[in-house]
């Protein structure tokens, strides 16, 4: 048998494994967040942000954000149909109400005609998530948000790297929110980062972030509200710093990644890949490609072959409408229909050139059933 390529697997170096040591050895008592806030200085001056909590992932981050900005049962929050559950289960967490609207064919991320069509007077925000490291229209939904009263959250869980205009994902709406699991660009094994420019959003959160104990508390175990624990330790922001000062090579081998599957595929025109329009950048997250509907090729095919050829590829995500426990919305075309002809692509950071020839070679021999 072939041997196995892997879809994703961090990038780990002895700079990684030093900091975690020395965490594990001397990151107590009054180092015990020595960690946590060089991760978090470091993150904000990447990202162009003036504040960051490091947290025990995306979704914790998503659920603090949200508490802070008030949602709660009775509210809704709009976001693309085309995602993960992560994104919708801090809204159902609070009592609130996921909306579900559909994605554009070319970006596969939210719509916002679609988003502003969903808007109702119960509506308490918008959801931005950069899907597969794509970036979402944010002018036309932080226009949107600025004439409809409501907050434009950015999920960056799979979007380091990525930027519109300038401006790196996840720095441009009320807050954003990233993701460092394994599979990501930049990892500590679990873990996330909420950002914002909002100072008053800010200490809600980190109080939020602590049991509910604001800084300024100067009674020793007196929570001022009722909080989370969704805290970083140490030991993950240790292996978080490593990671901020390789950030840069980090996503330009993203990128560069992805630059050689699409010089591998440009000549199928019955695909597409992520695309990166003008004035975006693309982080490349997740080489993906979808096949084009006249093809005849489906995931299910997609998935066969790859698996015979001992690739450990993934599937788009399934639209969360769809689940048992939301109610359907088939009339969201595009997030139906893409998950039936989509693939992601192996990008793991030490993939070898023969490895991406190899999975593109997979594609290239597939036989198209329309004329191309």
């Amino acid at each position: 048998m072939k041997p196995r390529i892997h879809y994703t697997k961090p990038s780990i170096t002895d700079l990684e494994v030093r900091y975690a040591t020395d965490a594990a050895e001397n990151g107590w008592g009054a180092k015990c967040y020595e960690y946590i806030g060089r991760f978090e200085q470091a993150f904000r001056e990447h990202l162009g942000v003036d504040h960051a909590i490091a947290t025990s992932s995306c979704t914790g981050a998503i659920h603090m954000g949200l508490a802070a900005l008030g949602i709660g049962p009775g509210d809704e929050v709009i976001l693309a149909d085309t995602n993960w559950i992560a994104t919708a289960a801090p809204i159902v967490h609070l009592g609130a109400t996921p909306v579900f609207v559909d994605v554009l064919k070319d970006s596969w991320c939210i719509d916002p005609e679609k988003a502003e069509a969903a808007i109702t007077s119960k509506t308490k925000a918008i959801i931005a998530v950069h899907l597969y490291g794509n970036v979402c229209d944010m002018q036309s939904l932080c226009d949107l948000g600025e004439r409809k009263n409501l907050p434009i959250i950015e999920d960056s869980a799979e979007a380091i790297g990525s930027e519109h205009h300038g401006r790196r994902a996840g720095s441009i709406g009320r807050f954003g929110t990233f993701s460092f699991h394994g599979t990501k660009t930049l990892t500590t094994g679990e873990g996330g980062m909420f950002v914002t420019n909002d100072a008053e959003l800010y200490e809600t959160v980190l109080t939020l972030s602590n049991h509910g104990r604001a800084r300024s508390q100067t009674k020793q175990f007196w929570p001022d509200m009722v909080g989370f624990k969704y805290k970083m330790s140490n030991i993950q922001a240790a292996i978080g710093c490593a990671q901020m000062e390789r950030i840069d090579s980090l996503i330009s081998r993203k990128r560069e990644i992805m630059s050689a599957y699409r010089s591998e595929l440009s000549d199928l025109d019955w695909i597409s890949l992520n695309p990166e329009d003008e004035g975006t950048v693309n982080g490349a997250w997740m080489p993906s490609i979808v096949c084009s509907p006249d093809s005849g090729i489906t995931s299910d095919t997609l998935a066969e072959r790859f698996r015979s050829e001992n690739v450990d590829a993934r599937v788009f995500f399934h639209p969360l409408s769809s689940l048992d426990f939301f109610d359907s919305k088939p009339e969201n075309v595009n997030s139906y229909d893409l998950p039936k002809r989509s693939f992601n692509l192996p990008s793991y950071h030490d993939i070898e050139d023969s490895d991406i020839h190899r999975v593109a070679a997979i594609v290239r021999d597939l036989k198209p059933t329309g004329s191309f």
